[in-house]
């Protein structure tokens, strides 16, 4: 038959049982087993189960001394004492019907809702209405946790019932028994009087008033609200203030007070009556602890350590967990450290485990196993501190963990190994965290600090370039100001480059030192910001691994346990992907926004403004520097050096065209400007055509945070430095003239100097440069670099003919005015540099200077260089021109060959007008002398003037010939067309009529003169003497003409003795003719003779 939830109360009340099944009997008060030194302290709730085995004592504990021990005996007794008054009934029940009336068992309750009220005699205690502790609200809350508020109405109601009835009850029995409270309250006034007061005098000061004062109570009795029970353990009585005097610390001194008979008095002072044994006591036990305290002590400590020692041995194990773990974070054992981490998270699992089937079956934990759980809660306790630690470190390691790009004269390989081996960290430790359990993905803030460090290292790295650089542009500027515009520094540059010799071999020697290195500064940090090993490439590589752990790609590098541990953390979150995205699109934005500041803005006046401090970041802390002159980050320049510790000031404004552009260097030219420009676009356009592939900008579409913006910043960068360029262009072309040294091209090409050659070095280097900036290096995705626009084509169309114009109108000034170049051997160069002439170059080559201070000589070679020029040079850069920007200079061609012709014909006319009046005045002084014209007979000699003028042009001829080789026969040939021509104004004007004496005379002499000269005859100086003939024959009469017929042959005779009389003196003029074509047209192939007998 099934038991009621009421008797099974009433059952485990009665025994005092926990259980109704127990396997011994309960312990009782007053057991004689207690008295045992050995027995353990009871459990608060009395049901100690003898049959459970007595803990071993933990070695962590120190042995118990003796003294404790006897204290305990007192305790003990005390206890017992206590309870055989009181009586079993005056215990707290262990279990009460429900007060509500709703529940027939509290304690069952409460058990089945997870409490152990059995074990804990606190807990229970505030559930029993009959305990001092009772707590009404604990009550509710628990046992009538889920009472709806009708239940708790009909709760309330019987509990008023049952109220009423125990007052009832209590009422009648106070009323029938209410003599014998009186007595029985009587004896026990009197017995407590008689214990307090004994071993006082009565007539003494301390000696209480006996007479009671009607109505005033002498003592108070203050029982607990639960009955005579609710005071077990403790003096149920408290004095009142009537025999507050009978208190020694109040009434007098406590010495005096304490007598013989008054150490067994009930008082405060002689302990209620056990002073008088208390000092025995005390010596037996320290007796005793002085005989047998040693040998105790050993045999206790003997056993501590065999106990000690097979706990060591047994969980030998769990005791080096911590060990392990943190000798392997010593040596980075990675593997170490997790395997131990792993072990800890096995023995924790066995520990729950055994904790919950203790739970689910309802019974004690055996000492071994709460040992077990102890020590594994203590490893796992240890381990975990010393892991917190190393995550924290391996957190701080992982954002900070990122590739870094080699200088560039380290190999390529070797920043690659470096760039895998700083991948192979990360990625150790981002498997490690996972592995280890963290609460932040590691993925994540490894990706989001080395975003956070790019565009730190963006921000600072550019920020110092922009600096120094500013810092070497005002120092330009100051030593430009300083010395001003060097004219032939431009011509030692082009022949030190072209050489490979000066200060150095290629770019290098394009310019000054401080300019060449102020573009080597800019290149160095655009190579720094855009090269592939710049962080250009690592903003390429950030976006690779990112998308990588996006694809999931780059988790399949883990190690196995890491996969196979289903972490949460493997993948990334759409938000984190979201603000990895935006990201990278910043570290675009902020490239392009960096490059395009440098070059679209013109040279700050304040520095602050470059160097403004960059808050720190938890990637790049605060180190402690500070700004140079504020209380900001203080940055170490390379601008300083000895005689340059303070900052120059901002360059004056003279205005120049190169104040307008940062980039470019104060007193820069375009040779070095055109080379250094296309390195740049083609480092820019490189660079943005890579940013522009990547996926997270590509997806921007046409946005400016996409491919447009770096379509803008291409197109923008190239605009400004094709303006630079075109502005250095004009400037250098005013220089131009000072190409001239006025020193011989070569022993080959004597009647050239070394300008035609520099000019066109020049122009060209200066075009490959414009082509490197307008197509920007041929490279590029399409989209991102485009054609130039017919806008800047025309700029750099109007530079190019314009630097034309200029060049040749220098050529002009320099013949003209005579700009001498230096002379010797050698040519000073800039910034102490020393620029030998090369072979071809000067007299060490054979080709020698020519006499650049004779005005004749400087207008023959210019006239020669011009010819050069018109018929190589010139179509040359024109064809070169448009090959390179795929245009037609049609109109420009035609007018640069209008304009080469107007120079040539100006510089000409310049060299021959002296010669030519000279010849006029001599012919025409000739034929107009009154001894011109014989009297009589046949001429047999030519008259002065002719040898005259022959004479002035073999001067010509030796002073052509030995300048300007090629221009003899041009030179010679017009001259001769010349002298013609006042031959025939002569004769025209000087005589009316010629007789035959006077009309062989006049055939004589232009006859000796054009066949002296018949080397340099043209169509024209033929043409203008058959009009002489012509002219002195319309001068004359039919008689003379038939008789100079008949002595044509003698003259022919007297004209051949002529020319071999005169054969060494005019032999300059015999040599033989090279076909070239005159000024006056193609030189005739007949003679005057042939011209005389075709007259005759």
């Amino acid at each position: 038959m099934p038991l009621t939830a009421d008797t099974e109360r009433r059952l485990l009340n009665h025994y005092k049982l926990t259980t109704l099944y127990p396997s011994t009997w309960p312990h009782q008060p007053g057991d004689d087993s207690s008295d045992s030194d050995s027995d353990p302290e009871p459990k608060p709730n009395g049901n100690k189960t003898p049959s459970s085995k007595s803990p071993a004592p933990s070695p962590l504990v120190g042995r118990q001394s003796s003294s404790a021990r006897f204290r305990q005996i007192d305790r003990h007794a005390s206890i017992r004492s206590a309870s055989s008054l009181l009586g079993s009934s005056s215990v707290i029940n262990q279990d009460e019907p429900d007060a509500l009336g709703q529940i027939q068992s509290i304690a069952i309750t409460l058990r089945s809702r997870g409490l152990r009220v059995e074990e804990d005699l606190a807990l229970r205690n505030r559930f029993m209405l009959s305990s001092t502790s009772f707590s009404p609200a604990l009550y509710l809350s628990q046992v009538h946790s889920e009472a709806s508020t009708e239940d708790l109405l009909r709760g309330l109601e019987f509990l008023g019932r049952s109220i009423e009835q125990k007052s009832a009850s209590l009422k009648v029995l106070v009323e029938s028994n209410f003599e014998k409270f009186v007595r029985a309250k009587g004896t026990i006034d009197n017995v407590y009087l008689e214990m307090r007061t004994q071993g006082v005098e009565p007539g003494s000061p301390s000696s209480p008033n006996l007479a009671l004062t009607p109505g005033r109570r002498p003592h108070s009795r203050h029982t607990s609200r639960g009955g005579a029970g609710g005071g077990s353990g403790t003096h149920f009585r408290s004095t009142s203030n009537t025999f507050s005097s009978f208190s020694p610390t109040l009434g007098g001194n406590s010495r005096s007070a304490t007598t013989p008979a008054r150490k067994n008095a009930l008082t405060r002072e002689a302990e209620y009556g056990v002073l008088g044994i208390k000092a025995p006591l005390t010596d037996v036990v320290m007796r005793a602890e002085e005989v047998w305290g040693p040998a105790l002590g050993g045999r206790e400590k003997e056993e501590n350590l065999k106990v000690l020692r097979g706990t060591l041995e047994q969980h030998a194990e769990i005791f080096r967990l911590g060990s392990v773990v943190s000798e392997a974070i010593k040596q980075n054992d990675y593997d170490g450290v997790v395997a131990g981490w792993k072990k800890v998270l096995f023995l924790v699992e066995i520990a729950k485990g055994i904790a919950s089937t203790v739970q689910r079956t309802g019974g004690e934990m055996g000492d071994a196993d709460a040992q077990y759980i102890l020590l594994v809660s203590h490893a796992y306790h240890d381990v975990s501190t010393q892991l917190d630690v190393f995550k924290r470190s391996l957190w701080q390691r992982l954002k900070t963990t990122h590739g870094r790009s080699k200088p560039g004269n380290v190999a390529r390989s070797t920043a690659l190994s470096e760039e895998m081996e700083d991948r192979e960290v990360h990625m150790d430790l981002i498997a490690v965290l996972l592995q280890l359990g963290v609460d932040e993905n590691p993925i994540w803030e490894w990706l989001n600090s080395r975003c956070l460090y790019l565009k730190d290292k963006i921000a600072r790295g550019f920020e110092r370039s922009r600096i120094e650089i500013e810092i070497l542009r005002r120092r330009l500027a100051g030593v430009n100001a300083k010395q001003g515009k060097d004219g032939r520094a431009l011509g030692r540059y082009l022949r030190a480059s072209s050489a490979g010799g000066g200060v150095g071999s290629g770019e290098k020697a394009m310019d000054g030192v401080g300019i060449v290195a102020f573009w080597e500064k800019v290149l160095n940090a655009l190579r720094g910001l855009l090269g592939s090993t710049g962080i250009v490439g690592e903003v390429m590589d950030f976006w690779a691994a990112t998308q990588s752990f996006i694809d999931g790609r780059a988790q399949k590098a883990f190690p196995a346990a890491v996969l196979n541990a289903n972490s949460e953390h493997l993948e990334l979150e759409p938000d984190d992907v979201a603000n990895l995205r935006s990201g990278a699109l910043d570290l675009v934005s902020q490239l392009r926004e960096s490059i395009m500041s440098f070059f679209a803005d013109a040279p700050v006046d304040d520095l602050s403004d470059l160097y403004s401090p960059i808050p720190p970041t938890p990637i790049t802390p605060d180190s402690g520097n500070k700004t140079p002159g504020g209380g900001g980050v203080r940055r170490a320049f390379t601008f300083g050096g000895a005689g340059h510790a303070e900052l120059p000031p901002p360059s004056p404004k003279t205005g120049e065209w190169w104040e307008k552009f940062a980039f470019w260097p104060p007193g820069g030219n375009a040779l070095g400007g055109a080379h250094y420009l296309a390195l740049l676009l083609s480092l820019i356009g490189t660079a943005a055509s890579e940013l522009a592939g990547l996926s997270v900008v590509r997806q921007r579409g046409t946005t400016t945070s996409g491919p447009e913006g770096l379509k803008l910043l291409v197109s923008g960068v190239r605009e400004r430095g094709i303006h630079a360029l075109c502005s250095a262009w004009a400037a250098d072309a005013d220089r131009l003239r000072d190409l001239e040294g006025w020193v011989r091209c070569s022993s080959e090409r004597r009647d050239l100097t070394l300008m035609p050659g520099l000019f066109m070095v020049f122009e060209e280097r200066v075009l490959e440069g414009f082509r490197g900036i307008a197509y920007v290096g041929e490279g590029g995705v399409e989209g991102v670099v485009q054609p130039p626009p017919a806008k800047l084509l025309q700029a750099v169309r109007g530079a190019f003919v314009g630097g034309l114009y200029k060049g040749l109108s220098g050529m002009v000034e320099n013949a003209e005015k005579g700009r001498v170049g230096s002379g010797g051997g050698k040519d000073g160069g800039l910034d102490g540099v020393v620029l030998e002439v090369g072979d071809g170059e000067g007299v060490e080559g054979g080709a020698g200077r020519v006499d650049a201070s004779n005005k004749n000589v400087r207008i023959l070679m210019t006239l020669s260089n011009l010819s050069h020029l018109r018929s190589e040079i010139i179509p040359h850069l024109i064809s070169a021109f448009e090959s390179s920007f795929s245009v037609k200079l049609t109109e420009e061609t035609k007018t640069i060959r209008d304009v080469l012709g107007q120079i040539d014909a100006r510089l000409f006319q310049a060299y021959v007008k002296g010669t030519v009046d000279k010849l006029s005045i001599l012919i025409h002084d000739g034929i107009n002398s009154t001894t011109w014209a014989p009297a009589s007979g046949r001429p047999v000699n030519a008259k002065n003037y002719v040898y005259d003028v022959l004479n002035a042009l073999v001067l010509v001829h030796s002073e052509v010939s030995t300048t300007a080789t090629g221009m003899t026969n041009q030179i010679l040939s017009y001259l001769l067309e010349q002298s013609s021509i006042n031959l025939l104004e002569s004769f025209k004007k000087a005589h009316t009529h010629y007789s035959l004496p006077a009309l062989m005379q006049a055939t004589l002499d232009v006859e000796f003169l054009a066949q002296t000269l018949n080397n340099y005859t043209t169509e024209r100086a033929s043409e203008v003497q058959s009009q002489i003939y012509l002219a002195l024959d319309e001068r004359t009469d039919d008689d003379a003409r038939k008789r100079l017929q008949g002595e044509l042959p003698e003259m022919r005779a007297v004209l051949k003795k002529l020319r071999e009389g005169t054969k060494l003196q005019f032999g300059c003029f015999k040599r033989e003719r090279r076909g070239r074509e005159g000024r006056g047209g193609v030189a005739a192939s007949g003679s005057a003779a042939g011209g005389g007998g075709g007259r005759s």
